[in-house]
């Protein structure tokens, strides 16, 4: 997997979370840094990591649609993708009726999982690292972690996660520490809804998971 390819990734994700110790994906038989408990923010990102790698090292067999339901399931676990969605449409959320909120939630988390199936199609060595949890705010935590790959280039991925019913999970990604997935979304579907409304965006959507799970 090239460098492109998880920029790509991470800035699409929606498709785009301790210091003493440094976590590799748990398919690769190591265990979480010390401080971070079982179901801790941190662990949760160990964990999708792991299914990451496992998924690239086995993307040939699997296929793109092999690896798309491979990842789906960590992926919705793993993701707050109906926040992502609120906060991605912005105020005209409240204005879309349920079925269009559920039509714009479904093809969002389709189109996120199509990108990773389609972006994680190969493993030449890479691991991905968890290097720290930071508090933001009362209920918040910043997991920072790292893409090392088989060059030694590193790209670095910080994850913003929130505890929803219990569980952690994420609501958003900054690639370089910096680029945040939400506003990236956030313009792109402001754009979409203000020439087409929602419609235009389900579509938008839904053409994009399409193009990505025929390998384009």
């Amino acid at each position: 997997m090239s460098m492109s390819h998880v920029s790509t990734t991470y800035a699409n994700v929606f498709t785009r979370c301790v210091v003493s110790a440094l976590v590799v994906a748990a398919s690769m038989g190591l265990s979480p840094a010390s401080g971070q408990s079982a179901g801790s923010a941190g662990d949760r990102i160990g964990a999708l990591y792991g299914v990451l790698i496992e998924t690239m090292q086995h993307a040939s067999q699997l296929g793109i649609k092999g690896r798309f339901d491979r990842l789906a399931p960590v992926l919705v676990d793993t993701y707050d993708i109906p926040s992502m969605s609120r906060t991605a449409v912005g105020q005209s959320w409240g204005t879309l009726n349920s079925a269009q909120q559920a039509g714009i939630v479904d093809a969002f988390t389709r189109m996120m999982i199509a990108n990773y199936a389609n972006q994680f199609d190969g493993f030449s060595g890479e691991r991905f690292e968890v290097l720290q949890t930071i508090d933001k705010g009362p209920t918040d935590k910043l997991v920072k972690t790292r893409l090392v790959q088989s060059s030694g280039k590193t790209v670095a991925l910080d994850y913003l996660m929130r505890n929803s019913d219990g569980a952690w999970k994420v609501v958003d990604v900054y690639l370089d520490g910096t680029i945040s997935e939400l506003a990236s979304r956030r313009a792109e579907f402001s754009a979409i809804l203000k020439s087409g409304g929602p419609d235009a965006l389900i579509a938008s959507l839904r053409r994009q998971g399409d193009k990505l799970l025929a390998g384009a």
